[in-house]
């Protein structure tokens, strides 16, 4: 955060890239620093002059890449939620058993989360502020997500493996344990992002074993 900070305070004074002899921006640059900005300031705490700062743009020559803010927001956004159910389900359905299956879903949840702060951070702060259509599509693919970790609870109480009083309730903690990660994570701590997905899969898996008698 202290780089991205020194590196703000010096944009002010450099000439756009593209008239300096640097090489062009991409796309990709951009998103890059949005995301970055987003997850560490906020989407409304984020101006396009902020992003175009920190790419070594003037704030008029972003819009040759982009058309609005949301433009940036929509795709961090649909991106990440690409990835996390694409990395959910191949975990899902690598497994048959019950107990496995959930292990590995909340592994996968947990790594993403850990590994891909900005990313998680964003979706779960900002996500709010797309505009409608896309909001709706984002809480369709979220909550699809939430019901695949609800269904194998549920199958897993069905079949007597699982003792919890609800499945959705069961879940949601699961998933809040995971998302919670991309909040206090951090490199070089005393876990690493494999250490925190193994244990919070653990503790997943214990959860829904029922009361202890």
């Amino acid at each position: 955060m202290k780089e991205l900070a020194q590196e703000q305070d010096g944009a002010a004074a450099r000439l756009d890239r593209r008239a300096s002899g640097l090489s062009p921006v991409t796309r990709s640059d951009i998103l890059e620093a949005a995301l970055t900005l987003f997850a560490t300031r906020g989407y409304y705490g984020t101006s396009l002059k902020d992003v175009a700062h920190a790419v070594g743009l003037r704030a008029p020559s972003l819009y040759n890449h982009i058309e609005a803010k949301s433009d940036l927001l929509v795709e961090i956004v649909f991106e990440t939620l690409a990835h996390v159910g694409a990395e959910l389900e191949e975990a899902i359905e690598a497994h048959v058993d019950l107990h496995d299956r959930l292990y590995a879903a909340t592994y996968a949840y947990a790594l993403r989360h850990a590994v891909h702060r900005r990313e998680a951070l964003v979706v779960n702060q900002d996500a709010r502020h797309l505009p409608e259509h896309d909001l709706s599509r984002a809480q369709s693919l979220r909550r699809f997500q939430e019901r695949r970790f609800r269904q194998i609870i549920s199958d897993g109480v069905d079949s007597g493996l699982f003792d919890v009083p609800s499945a959705k309730l069961a879940s949601f903690a699961i998933r809040e344990m995971c998302v919670s990660a991309a909040r206090w994570f951090h490199e070089g701590g005393d876990f690493t992002a494999e250490d925190v997905a193994r244990n919070f899969a653990t503790q997943a898996v214990r959860m829904v074993q029922g009361p202890i008698r």
